[in-house]
């Protein structure tokens, strides 16, 4: 070949080099996201930014400079027109007209792992303990991602709360969603306490939304402790923190939760509240025009409170559980307060805690008439449903006739059923006390229901009762 052939040569691999490094770099060009379209601060009412000139989605975040140059984080709740409707999660002081708004790339994940057992969050994932940054690595959805309902494991197993009342009369089951209805000051932060440091489980995860500041550290040193809080996770995001940031607490807890039971553990979920998870919705649905609908709830508070509670319960076959407690504060003590209605049509069962039982001074104050476990009857045995069915039953024979008695009007041998409940009664109230440090394992706990109701069965209640 001569010179020229030769030359030509290396201009064709040149040529074809250059191709390949052109081509190399388009993909990478085209696989970039396109850079945001900034836009800039219009209007602010109330805990609502507007911004005009913006190209985002829902749930993307932004950030808002301040006239100071702090960025202010806020979150995409809704558009209108040209128009994007934000929510600060965090202070908004320092903003003023025209501030330059810059959407993000990636958001709605957030880093999960290992690194948080033993770690206090907020809403956003960051640290609360000062023991230093946490290391996650694995992203997940922050909503989560539905389980085909088809594919979920069913509730076969009784779980082991450490509670006497709960475990042999309202037994819950391992993958259940339970509500703890109660207003204020009857005791079920306590209750709570008791059932995070007893139920048998591999992790436990805590929210703690919306609830005063105080209590996150009363929580963790007073009810967890050292040891129960190495196998724990709790998210804070207190009453004074912005609704968004409460809203993210109960998602992050469960995102928690949800990659905890991927990895086949055995998962406690506890929510308090999630009457704070919705009214935190309220303030954001009527911050951005959202129509009331139900005493002041819109209807997107409605629609959150399930997509919430449907992602506990148990995984898919070969992975774990979460078994979630929630408590819902019912305003005034009314049971048809139009949260805890809804709660109760969603949950798998409700704890009822009665502000006159605890005003006499029995604690906890479970009212177990107005109590029920909506899977207990497939996962007790025939003995256990007759006995739980039996002392429900005296219970409420002696609750019918408690006025007669207490004021000498009821004749003993009228009734050998009312005989029988008033000779059991002192036994009943003994058997549905607990101390708060005392721990009643599950078989214990069906032991001495069935030790309460032993006389009951042979009769010789109602030779008492005649004496």
């Amino acid at each position: 070949m001569n010179a020229d052939g030769r030359a030509a040569e290396r201009i064709g691999d040149r040529h074809v080099q250059w191709s390949e490094h052109l081509s190399r770099y388009q993909r990478r060009v085209e696989a970039l996201e396109p850079p945001p379209v900034e836009g800039y601060l219009t209007r602010m009412v109330g805990l609502t930014l507007e911004a005009t000139g913006c190209q985002a989605a829902i749930g993307d975040y932004c950030d808002v400079l301040a006239s100071n140059g702090t960025r202010i984080e806020a979150e995409v709740v809704g558009f209108g027109g040209e128009h994007l409707y934000l929510m600060p999660t965090g202070d908004s002081h320092g903003l003023r007209p025209n501030a330059r708004v810059i959407p993000r790339s990636s958001s709605g994940n957030v880093k999960v792992g290992p690194q948080m057992l033993g770690r206090i969050i907020d809403g956003a994932g960051q640290p609360l303990d000062g023991l230093g940054p946490l290391k996650c690595e694995e992203p997940m959805r922050l909503t989560g991602v539905p389980i085909n309902p088809l594919a979920r494991q069913p509730i076969t197993e009784p779980l082991d709360v450490g509670v006497r009342a709960i475990n042999s009369l309202l037994t819950v089951g391992r993958g259940q969603r339970i509500g703890l209805f109660a207003g204020s000051g009857v005791g079920k932060s306590v209750l709570l306490g008791m059932m995070a440091r007893y139920t048998s489980a591999d992790v436990i995860v805590v929210g703690l939304i919306g609830e005063r500041g105080r209590e996150v550290k009363e929580f963790v040193e007073g009810i967890l402790g050292p040891a129960d809080r190495q196998r724990a996770v709790v998210v804070a995001t207190p009453a004074d923190t912005p609704p968004l940031m409460r809203l993210h607490g109960g998602w992050l807890a469960t995102s928690v939760a949800e990659y905890f039971r991927d990895q086949g553990a055995s998962v406690l979920l506890i929510m308090d509240s999630l009457t704070r998870f919705a009214q935190a919705q309220r303030e954001i649905g009527l911050a951005i025009g959202e129509a009331p609908a139900t005493k002041g709830y819109p209807p997107s508070v409605f629609a959150k409170l399930p997509q919430l509670v449907e992602r506990a319960g148990n995984g898919s076959a070969g992975r774990g559980s979460i078994t979630a407690f929630y408590t819902v504060l019912v305003e005034g003590d009314d049971q048809n307060d139009p949260i805890a209605d809804a709660a109760r049509a969603i949950l798998d069962g409700h704890i009822v805690l009665s502000r006159k039982i605890a005003e006499s001074g029995l604690y906890p104050a479970i009212d177990i008439e107005a109590s029920v476990s909506r899977v207990m009857h497939d996962i007790a045995d025939d003995d256990h449903r007759r006995l739980a069915q039996r002392f429900r039953q005296v219970l409420s024979t002696y609750q019918q006739h408690r006025d007669l008695i207490a004021i000498g009007a009821y004749q003993r041998g009228s009734d050998p059923r009312v005989d029988a409940a008033i000779a059991l009664w002192p036994r009943l109230q003994r058997f549905l006390q607990q101390d708060m440090f005392e721990q009643v394992d599950f078989s214990t706990s069906l032991r001495e229901l069935a030790a309460v109701l032993a006389d009951d069965a042979d009769g010789t209640a109602r030779g008492e009762a005649r004496k």
